[in-house]
Order: C-alpha cells, then structure tokens, then sequence
C-alpha cells in the first residue's frame, strides 16, 4: 500500500498523471493501475475523473492527509533503524523560501560531512505552504521567516536576524555615503523583489516608516534574477546580508550601510512538535545549533562593510 500511496501524493502534487507518472519512475498505466487498487482496497473513489485529472474527492483528500503522515513514518522508522546500526541515512527534506536558501548550505554541507551516509532534499517553497508542508510530514524541516503569521503549530529554531544594506553603483550619488536612509535610497532606480515575496513586504514597512514608497523599475521574484540586474544595469537594491555569502558584491557596486532598525525579522528552522522527534530533525537541529550561521553572516558583513 505504501507504493500506491505514494502515487496518490505524487498525483495530488504534480496534478498530472504523466507528471506523477514521472516523478514515480513509472509508466502511467502503471501509476493508474496502482491509484485505482488503492481505491478497491479502501473502498472509496479518490480521484474526480475526466479527460483530465479533475482534482481529489472529499474522501481522497481525507486519504491524502493520512498518506502524508503515514509515508512521514514510514521514513522515520527507516532512520530509526539505520541509527541501530551506528549511521543516518535517508534523506533529510528541507524546505526553504527563496530568500533563505543564500544560507542553506551553512547547514547543509555540515550535516553531510557529520553524516556522510545521508542526503538532502533541497526545495525552495512559499511561506504560505511551509505550515501545509511541515503538518503533512512532506518535508521535514523549513527555513524561513519565524514570525510569519502563517507559521502554526512548529518548534523555531533562531538561526539569524537579517540585515539590509543599500547596493548601489560604485560612481553613483550615495556610493560614497558613510550610510543612507531608507527615503533616500527609495529616490535611487531600484531593482528589488516582487510584491508578493515576504521580503519585499519587509522593505515596504521600513520605507513607509520614513514616509517614501519604493518604485522599482524592475521587479524579480527570485534573489538570482535581482543580482542579474544589479551586475548588468545602473541599478541599486536594498538587500538581506544573508545574500552576500552567495552573491557577494557584484563589479561596479558598494555596500552602503541603512539607516533604522539594526535588525530585521528573525530567519530559522522550524519543525513540528512530534514525539519522539525523528532521528534526522534532531541530527540537523545538532548541526544547526553548531554551525555558527549568525557569526558567519556578521563576519560577512563586517568585511563588506568595513571595505
């Protein structure tokens, strides 16, 4: 039953039978065939039939939720057992909101190198399906933002605060500024993240606490696609510290410290209060609390700063 559940939580994710079919690493017939045994087993139809894939019924939304839980165990008991044995193995599966994943692998890279028998599952998520994600045991673990409102029923784990700072053009009006207030740099043509990204919510707050309303020419919905800009155009951006450990500074631009609050929202990893907490949330919350991740950004910024 395990395998046909998996189906089902591939089906419900991909919303495709082909998709699903191919992130199953079967044929769809195959895939099918194993949905609709599911349903003979259990006696209820699962799937709203059509030309297409129509969506769940109400009894294979109720099926989906106990599929999650159940495949959720299943893999805890595999750790479990692999721990008997004297090693972790099995995947870790971290969830990430896009501005977040710049730091994932100060946690990622020592978790491999402490348990080299083990993987990771890196995805980069919306805030708003952290909570979904973390409740159905789809993934294990999440970075993100601890003070999100959407954030229920999880254990936090503080890793940083961010930091914003002013990227601007070397040769521009505000490059050779000891720092800049948020209404100042919100005059400069500004390339920043998309509405709808929490992060740029943030950086909205901060510009109407001094009374000046962001107007970017260009708007990105990811980090990468903001730096592209930044490194190709006369663009400045107000960005998080937790970038620069990826991204740095690109040619031609200066960090320039803000004005206002010294410290942004708290970033860090949450979890659901389970008992006993799997073997593999325990082993990456040892790494995470050693990693020094609040230190190594400060130390990053210092130096970017201090140039």
């Amino acid at each position: 039953m395990l395998r046909q559940l998996e189906y089902l939580v591939a089906l419900a994710r991909e919303q495709h039978f082909g998709r699903a079919a191919a992130a199953c690493f079967v044929s769809q017939p195959s895939l099918s065939a194993g949905i609709r045994k599911l349903e003979g087993e259990l006696g209820v139809p699962l799937i709203r039939r059509g030309i297409r894939y129509q969506g769940l019924t109400a009894e294979g939304e109720h099926v989906l939720m106990w599929a999650h839980r159940m495949l959720g165990e299943h893999a805890t008991l595999r750790h479990e057992l692999a721990s008997l044995k004297g090693e972790l193995n099995g995947t870790l599966r971290l969830g990430a909101i896009p501005t977040a994943l710049t730091v994932a692998s100060l946690i990622t890279t020592p978790f491999c190198a402490r348990h080299p028998a083990a993987k990771v599952s890196l995805e980069s998520l919306p805030s708003r399906d952290i909570t979904r994600r973390l409740t159905g045991l789809e993934i294990d673990a999440a970075l993100t933002y601890l003070d999100d409102s959407t954030l229920r029923d999880v254990q936090r784990f503080p890793l940083y605060e961010e930091r914003y700072v002013l990227l601007t053009p070397a040769d521009g009006p505000l490059a050779e500024d000891a720092e800049v207030s948020w209404a100042r740099a919100a005059a400069l043509p500004l390339c920043l993240l998309a509405p709808r990204m929490r992060n740029r919510r943030i950086l909205d707050e901060n510009f109407a606490a001094e009374g000046a309303r962001a107007d970017p020419a260009i708007e990105s919905d990811t980090v990468a696609g903001l730096y592209a800009h930044l490194a190709a155009g006369p663009w400045s951006s107000v960005v998080s510290h937790a970038w620069l450990h990826v991204f740095g500074v690109p040619e031609g631009k200066r960090v320039v410290r803000l004005t206002g609050p010294a410290h942004g929202p708290r970033v860090g990893l949450a979890v659901i209060g389970r008992h006993p907490q799997p073997l593999i949330v325990r082993a990456l919350l040892t790494v995470a609390r050693g990693a020094g991740v609040r230190e190594s950004l400060d130390a990053l910024l210092h130096r970017h700063l201090g140039s």
